[in-house]
């Protein structure tokens, strides 16, 4: 039997959404699966070396409980993005939950395929040397092709 395979497209860059594509990636390799993750447009941040900026928005997701209950006009205050990111961060780190090099480090080890978008690489005029090793770079046909032969095709 021909091991699963699962595709998933990585299109957010906020904090909140950049661990769904990386934990499920990591899980699906560890059950031995192949898995190919095409990153466009903001996703394309999780490649970026530097991912201090990758910060969560208090107002971008409004049934998610932040870790202190404020109203929407207070979290559109200056600052209070960076708040509830570092807030967000602790209480991550405090109930033991990978951090996102951690998981992406995981996911390389496990031979998760990252393809960078070269149509939002172009775009945005970033240079190959922002991102991480180990990362090919193709355009949407390139992914179609093993997203068409996959068990599970997720777009996060």
């Amino acid at each position: 039997m021909a091991a699963k395979k699962m595709a998933i497209i990585a299109t957010k860059g906020a904090l909140d959404m950049a661990y769904p594509p990386l934990i499920l990636a990591s899980t699906a390799a560890a059950l031995g699966w192949e898995v190919q993750i095409f990153f466009t447009f903001h996703g394309l941040q999780l490649l970026r070396k530097d991912l201090s900026g990758i910060a969560i928005s208090p107002i971008g997701n409004p049934a998610m409980p932040m870790p202190v209950p404020m109203p929407v006009v207070v979290s559109m205050l200056p600052g209070m993005q960076a708040m509830a990111t570092s807030m967000m961060k602790a209480k991550m780190k405090k109930k033991g939950v990978a951090s996102l090099a951690e998981l992406r480090s995981l996911c390389q080890e496990a031979e998760v395929k990252f393809i960078a978008c070269q149509m939002t690489v172009d775009l945005f005029d970033f240079s190959k040397s922002d991102f991480i090793d180990g990362i090919e770079y193709g355009g949407a046909a390139t992914f179609m092709k093993f997203a068409g032969e996959t068990d599970v095709c997720l777009f996060i």
